[in-house]
């Protein structure tokens, strides 16, 4: 039997946007038993995602706005394409999930279908991601979206064909994880049309 991970220290490197810990953890492994080891660990909260579906159309609802992490390594212009969400800043993820399309989308969605949940980079981010599907329509639009401008934000819309969008993923332009796990996903459970 595996003996549980000991923390035996914590020390603060960052406490900015979000917090970056160095843990030093006794740990037990299947070839080498119990040792040390060191592990700097990012804290940013869970968020929550959604795939904005227009089954009439055959289309999906995305989003493209700068992200600094693909510029750094080599995305050219660091605009990026995903799905709409953010951070559940305490909410439960489907209230956040809501809160953060309105947002960036100006559309309100309907009912919600829980997808997955999933830690994209668990070797060093504390974040969970709540993966939503919605249906989106006309009737549904709130406002002109674009982002909290408080906050930065500067997010434009993208409607695409379902098709294109997995050709844009194929051709590597959708390289989120969010985005290709939500479009895979709605694809296996029959949540598109024309895809």
């Amino acid at each position: 039997m595996t003996e549980p991970a000991t923390v035996r220290r914590v020390d603060t490197l960052s406490a900015g946007w979000y917090q970056l810990d160095r843990y030093t953890v006794d740990v037990t492994g299947p070839s080498r038993g119990r040792r040390q080891r060191v592990f700097e660990v990012c804290h940013r909260g869970d968020s929550a995602a959604v795939l904005l579906v227009n089954r009439d159309r055959g289309t999906v609802l995305l989003t493209r706005q700068f992200r600094m992490p693909p510029l750094v390594n080599g995305e050219p212009d660091g605009g990026f394409v995903e799905v709409p969400g953010g951070l559940t800043d305490g909410q439960d993820a489907e209230t956040a999930a809501r809160r953060e399309v309105e947002e960036e989308t100006g559309i309100r969605p309907g009912a919600m279908r829980r997808a997955l949940v999933a830690y994209m980079s668990p070797a060093v981010v504390t974040e969970r991601v709540h993966l939503f599907v919605a249906e989106y329509g006309d009737d549904d639009r709130t406002g002109g979206g674009g982002g909290v401008a408080a906050e930065g934000e500067d997010i434009e819309t993208v409607e695409v064909p379902v098709a294109e969008g997995f050709d844009l993923a194929e051709r590597g332009e959708i390289i989120d994880g969010r985005t290709l796990l939500l479009l895979y996903y709605a694809r296996a459970h029959g949540l598109l049309a024309g895809g």
